[in-house]
């Protein structure tokens, strides 16, 4: 057995193990027959979990997750870039702007839920702004970190090459704070995640939330845990993806 396995993979799978374990006697061992903790027991939810993996309808709602998710982000990215640009060339635009970023990006995103859906109605509208004010926020503070870091010796050798404006921003600065980026689109991901669920609550027919809430509603427990059990796969698949981006496209 190689040193990687025993250094992170068993004592991964130990971890989850021990999880199971603790879940397991909760529901099976300590709660009484019949109560409500009891409906959340694994085997229960084992079996719901393999009903859902095997229903349509589930590709439905995860992928109406991930199409929300991909433009959110995407607005993140739009909006965010930019304004780290920004705020991390010029001095007089990190002191104009870093206190009201400081203050807008300590408000809970969910606390915009009633204002999102006064302004833009039910739907995907209020959803995509609730995302990407959330995912925002990482991406301007990790590009304007990154551009801060830059090395002033390549800057100095674009200019002595006569190098316009775009071609520094394309060819120096946008490489140089590739993985700074990155970072803030991983961080991103994950607050977007935990995020998208009580928004996808706001009026939509689709999407993992819309479909937890409707197992609530069914009084289905064992399908509502086996649904929270999948976000979180799906979340943990989205990280991996993530991380795998930042080790192939930030260390070149």
């Amino acid at each position: 057995m190689n040193r990687y396995a025993l250094t992170h993979v068993l004592p991964g799978l130990a971890g989850l193990f021990l999880t199971l374990a603790l879940w397991w006697t909760a529901t099976d061992l300590l709660a009484a027959p019949g109560s409500l903790a009891a409906r959340f027991s694994p085997v229960a939810t084992w079996l719901s979990l393999r009903e859902l993996l095997g229903d349509p309808q589930l590709g439905f709602h995860v992928w109406a997750s991930l199409r929300r998710i991909a433009v959110g982000l995407a607005l993140a990215l739009l909006i965010g870039m930019p304004l780290g640009l920004a705020v991390g060339a010029w001095q007089r635009a990190d002191a104009l702007l870093s206190p009201t970023f400081q203050f807008l990006r300590m408000v809970s995103p969910l606390s915009w839920m009633p204002i999102a859906v006064m302004v833009l109605g039910v739907g995907d509208a209020p959803v995509y702004f609730l995302l990407a004010f959330a995912g925002v926020w990482p991406i301007i503070l990790n590009t304007a970190a990154g551009v801060r870091q830059l090395d002033p010796r390549w800057l100095q050798l674009a200019r002595s090459l006569a190098a316009t404006r775009a071609e520094t921003l394309l060819r120096v600065v946008l490489p140089g704070i590739l993985a700074h980026v990155l970072t803030g689109v991983r961080l991103a991901i994950g607050i977007l995640w935990i995020v998208l669920v009580p928004a996808e609550m706001l009026g939509v027919s689709a999407g993992v939330g819309y479909f937890i809430l409707d197992t609530r509603d069914r009084l289905a427990y064992s399908e509502l845990m086996a649904m929270v059990l999948l976000v979180g796969l799906l979340g943990y698949a989205l990280d991996m993806l993530a991380r795998q981006a930042y080790r192939t496209l930030g260390r070149r």
